[in-house]
């Protein structure tokens, strides 16, 4: 009963919404969609208790181009359920690609949520500019100075005081940069170093407002992406982010997030020390 409780609350919200956002009074958005206006008032009247028929959510769900999840509260986005965002190259100047200005937009819009956060490397608000600089490399996809303003957005984003941001990255991640193996392998050691300090420093300054989880790579595995709450996922499937804003796909991917925070074998409290661990793993292996 609860359930058909909030979904009704949620329908008569968002029918409300629709209506204002339609420019249309009642009677006008009524005969738009093929409705009595009594039907419409009474749908809209606190003293209901029914949700509409199917074949009413289907007329304004096709007339008002919003799905019947939305409608109803199983998809927090109207429209679209999915899209496919394509990485964009910027050519003004160090200004943001138009899609990470959406992904910096959908951080504010979700503050007062958990954001969840899988990198497909190192966190980008961490890295530095040499390896921003570096990951780039011969990039077709976007430019450096792109990542540098976005990860620094980011970064302004975390010092703001009502964020709540947690990050998984699996322990071998860490590892491996530190020895410089991987995509890091021609990255000198300087760099390295100095990379592995400003991580020590930031992760000290920001918590608790992020909290980076380490967990063990060879027991869980995790695709890069960030969860914006409730609202909606962005998965990184390489020059391109697969967003998500159906309720359930959000809620499934939140799920599977939370199994990597209780498998992580170094909690955030710890992860300056580990950094400083790895530091010293690395001046024994200068090369």
């Amino acid at each position: 009963m609860a359930d058909r409780k909030n979904l009704l609350s949620t329908f008569q919200e968002r029918l409300d919404k629709v209506i204002h956002d339609s420019k249309q009074n009642r009677s006008q958005f009524a005969e738009a969609v093929g409705l009595d206006r009594s039907t419409l008032s009474q749908l809209l009247s606190p003293t209901n208790r029914r949700l509409p028929r199917i074949e009413t959510l289907a007329a304004i769900a096709e007339t008002q181009q919003v799905s019947i999840d939305w409608l109803i509260g199983l998809s927090n986005t109207g429209p679209m359920q999915a899209e496919m965002m394509n990485e964009q190259m910027s050519f003004e100047g160090d200004a943001l690609a138009h899609n990470d200005e959406r992904l910096i937009a959908w951080l504010r819009e979700a503050i007062g949520y958990k954001i969840r956060y899988v990198p497909s490397t190192l966190p980008d608000l961490l890295k530095t500019e040499t390896v921003i600089r570096f990951e780039m490399g011969d990039s077709v996809a976007s430019r450096p100075e792109q990542k540098i303003e976005t990860a620094a957005a980011r970064l302004a984003w975390t010092r703001a005081p009502e964020t709540d941001l947690e990050c998984c990255n699996s322990v071998q991640q860490i590892e491996t940069f530190a020895r410089g193996g991987g995509i890091w392998r021609d990255l000198e050691l300087s760099s390295r170093l100095a990379q592995l300090d400003h991580m020590i420093d930031l992760c000290t300054e920001l918590y608790p407002t992020l909290r980076w989880f380490l967990f063990d790579g060879r027991q869980r595995f995790a695709a890069p992406v960030t969860i914006f709450g409730p609202l909606r996922a962005a998965l990184y499937i390489g020059q391109m982010y697969l967003v998500l804003t159906s309720a359930e796909h959000v809620r499934t991917l939140t799920r599977q997030f939370d199994d990597l925070i209780k498998g992580a074998v170094v909690q955030p409290p710890d992860v300056p020390a580990f950094l400083k661990e790895q530091r010293i793993v690395a001046q024994r292996l200068r090369r």
